[in-house]
């Protein structure tokens, strides 16, 4: 018998969004069929979505991305109602019940919030309800404006809250297959890595810059959030968001991505 697990699934920008800046229906819709399916198995799914400047700047009709910081929380305030618009309506079409969760690094960093934040999560996974995570751009200018960004496109939130949670597991979606030996985008010998017991400086030396133009996070803020979850005994899956519904074959437990294994307790 499959034993039920507590599952934070990340979804990126570059998943949520076509190249134009348009939302991309069938990943939000594929997105919300899988994650109620899961729960529907006797799991507890947290979503943890960016995607919320993209999707305002282009409902705002603005040309490119703002750079500049107010018109950055202007577009993640419109981009946000959109995008819990949008998963509101198809999770709805599975009879599923959607929370919004807003955080920045305060809400992490102090203790007493923490653990409100925490008994918020075990209140809405006793509902049966799907709470839907993001940063909070539109009042918080150290994840947009920061160099070394806390979170770096929600990578390392979705770990920060797999850690709060006690989740069993952290499937992070992204725009590559998984870790590689090399740099798949130059090298075509480049080999995807299936499983990784430790991640060490060897590990981190094979990721490159940023990823999508899209999104924010790279391979190596995608690594860090798979140490600090792996630390804590919780097994990450990195892996291609293109099609949500590869979640049924990593449920499955087929060999899909990287595999990061958590580090279990030792007694």
């Amino acid at each position: 018998m499959q034993k039920k697990e507590r599952i934070v699934v990340k979804v990126g920008t570059s998943t949520l969004t076509h190249e134009n800046g348009n939302s991309k229906l069938r990943a939000y819709e594929d997105l919300a069929l899988a994650l109620s399916d899961m729960q529907n198995n006797g799991n507890e799914v947290i979503l943890v979505s960016s995607g919320a400047i993209a999707v305002g700047s282009q409902k705002m009709h603005l040309a490119e991305k703002p750079k500049e910081l107010r018109m950055k929380q202007a577009a993640a305030a419109v981009g946000q109602c959109e995008n819990m618009f949008l998963y509101d309506k198809f999770f709805g079409y599975y009879n599923k019940t959607v929370a919004q969760i807003l955080l920045n690094a305060d809400d992490i960093e102090d203790e007493e919030k923490k653990e409100n934040l925490a008994n918020t999560f075990g209140a809405l996974l006793e509902q049966g309800i799907i709470p839907i995570v993001n940063e909070n751009d539109s009042v918080s200018y150290k994840e947009i404006e920061s160099e070394e960004k806390l979170f770096g496109d929600n990578d390392m939130l979705s770990a920060v809250v797999a850690v709060l949670c006690r989740a069993d597991k952290l499937i992070i979606l992204s725009d590559i297959d998984g870790l590689y030996d090399k740099d798949p985008r130059l090298y075509k010998t480049a080999n995807l890595i299936k499983r990784i017991e430790q991640i060490n400086e060897a590990t981190y030396s094979l990721a490159g810059g940023a990823g999508s133009r899209r999104g924010t996070g790279g391979m190596r803020t995608k690594l860090q959030a798979a140490d600090l979850a792996a630390a804590q005994g919780i097994d990450v899956v990195i892996t291609n968001g293109k099609n949500p519904r590869v979640l049924f074959d990593i449920m499955a437990g087929q060999e899909i991505g990287t595999l990061f294994v958590g580090k279990k307790a030792q007694f």
